[in-house]
């Protein structure tokens, strides 16, 4: 199977590469970058080990444009690019491969709500109603028939993943607080991003429905409002949840750990924590959300933990990919944490 990785170069495309590259089911890789073409993949990312290699045969193991890609030959094309650029270089391939998109350009699905949050015209605003969001526990069935399988951005999947189970008993709004690694921003120059500005520092940001992935996240909860405060902590990946949210009748704890047992049934990668509370070091590079919950008389707390390069980006786009096309979903996929 031939897959072509647009944005290879970004946090996304360098975990998304290293996950491919241990997949079975892979025997051609083509590597894509607008900046770095013509160099070797190796090159700009020395951390990727020789057996990468074999797979990069087809470039010579070098990064490659789009237009030399021969994106009509792949199984499938992953999209790691910004908003705004990734919609306007796969849309001409929807429809004739399946496009997995991990940029938010089809993740809302009214056009006039994404081009009032992210400023931006949509380039290909037709492609919005071929799009299923990638929320791969909550959309399997959709994803399988998928033109464009828009994969959630971290913050939503750690949000929405132990929130779904509840959004019949809870009332409007819930409170969210999340904490990410500093990989969640993106591989950039950035004076706010440097190490010294980062390290034993901690703050909120775009608090209440400031951040543009509240649309997001609500679109998902129907009814259900949120109020979202995102902090920037000092690890490299990782991310933490905490939703807090009051019920609208009452519930005991068993029935509460029981509805997140219902809910992910048969799921690899999603379940209770054995912690109760779970930390970003037990899912890191993994596929795993970890979920806690804990019922104090007319509220509910919830918990999860997410590596937000892996299950918040990467890996579940190539659990997407697993389904769409008729997979295993878990192959490929780290499920063990690290110690």
């Amino acid at each position: 199977m031939k897959v072509l990785v647009v944005g290879s170069t970004g946090y996304v495309g360098m975990m998304l590469l290293r996950i491919l590259s241990s997949h079975p089911e892979i025997d051609a890789i083509v590597p894509v970058s607008r900046s770095a073409a013509g160099k070797r993949l190796r090159e700009i990312d020395p951390a990727l080990g020789p057996a990468i290699e074999p797979l990069l045969a087809g470039t010579d193991g070098r990064l490659v444009s789009l237009e030399g890609a021969s994106p009509e030959s792949a199984d499938v094309i992953f999209s790691a690019l910004p908003h705004g650029a990734a919609a306007a270089l796969v849309g001409p391939f929807v429809g004739t491969t399946p496009v997995i998109d991990l940029s938010a350009d089809f993740r809302i699905t009214s056009l006039e709500r994404y081009e009032a949050v992210y400023a931006t015209k949509h380039p290909y605003p037709e492609l919005l109603d071929r799009a299923v969001y990638g929320l791969t526990e909550w959309h399997r069935e959709e994803i399988a028939t998928a033109a464009i399988v828009a994969c959630p951005g971290c913050y939503p999947t750690a949000t929405l993943l132990p929130l779904l189970p509840f959004t019949d008993i809870v009332r409007t709004p819930a409170i969210v607080n999340a904490l990410s690694g500093i990989s969640g921003a993106g591989r950039k120059e950035k004076q706010d991003l440097l190490f010294n500005e980062r390290s034993e520092n901690a703050n909120a940001y775009n608090p209440g429905r400031a951040h543009r992935h509240v649309p997001e996240i609500e679109q998902e909860l129907a009814s259900l409002e949120i109020l979202f405060t995102p902090h920037l902590v000092p690890l490299k990946q990782g991310m933490i949840v905490t939703t807090v949210a009051e019920l609208s009748r009452d519930i005991s704890q068993d029935e509460a750990e029981q509805r997140i047992r219902d809910a992910y049934e048969g799921s690899s990668f999603v379940g209770l924590s054995p912690r109760g509370i779970p930390q970003s070091r037990d899912v890191r590079n993994t596929n795993r959300c970890d979920i806690g919950v804990r019922v104090h008389g007319t509220h509910i707390e919830l918990f999860s933990a997410i590596d937000n390069l892996y299950k918040g980006a990467a890996g579940q786009g190539v659990q997407n990919m697993n389904v769409r096309l008729g997979l295993p979903e878990h192959l490929g996929l780290r499920a063990h944490g690290e110690f």
